[in-house]
């Protein structure tokens, strides 16, 4: 849990940019690239990454745009990385508005208390999913970026 906007905004930057790395890697002809047919693809984990971030961003009172969960997944990589900069950046500028005292704002949401809380799980979400993606980077024979370090392939 967040309780001061600088440490969320210092830990967001750093996620929202290793994030980026991965969707950067995506290319368009490994979007359906799964780990077994019928579980989530490269393309739609990179697209609930952009949804999510105008979902859990809502939830902690920040206006930042949404998209519909009926909303296709685009038909680009490119298309996924630039959704993706516009809501990492609204998150950014949103967040900048808060006070700490914002922070500790109860939400009514059982499992995520506070405001803060909901911003810790938004990075964490984005993290577990960013994970998703790079084994099937690996899997589609797609370069690894070194979000945490040097990767495999870079030793």
């Amino acid at each position: 849990m967040y309780r001061q906007v600088d440490d969320f905004l210092k830990d967001w930057e750093v996620a929202a940019r290793r994030t980026l790395q991965v969707l950067q890697a995506v290319t368009d002809d490994k979007l359906e690239q799964s780990i077994v047919e019928g579980h989530s693809t490269l393309g739609w984990l990179g697209w609930h990454l952009v949804e999510t971030a105008g979902y859990f961003s809502h939830l902690a009172g920040l206006t930042v745009p949404m998209m519909g969960q009926d909303e296709p997944v685009p038909a680009t990589a490119g298309e996924i990385v630039a959704a993706y900069e516009t809501a990492a950046e609204a998150v950014k500028e949103e967040a900048a508005k808060l006070s700490d005292e914002d922070l500790l704002t109860e939400t009514g949401i059982a499992s995520l208390a506070t405001k803060g809380a909901i911003l810790r799980f938004l990075i964490d979400h984005q993290t577990h999913h960013r994970g998703q993606m790079m084994v099937l980077l690996r899997q589609a024979g797609l370069p690894v970026p070194p979000v945490m370090g040097p990767t495999k392939e870079m030793q």
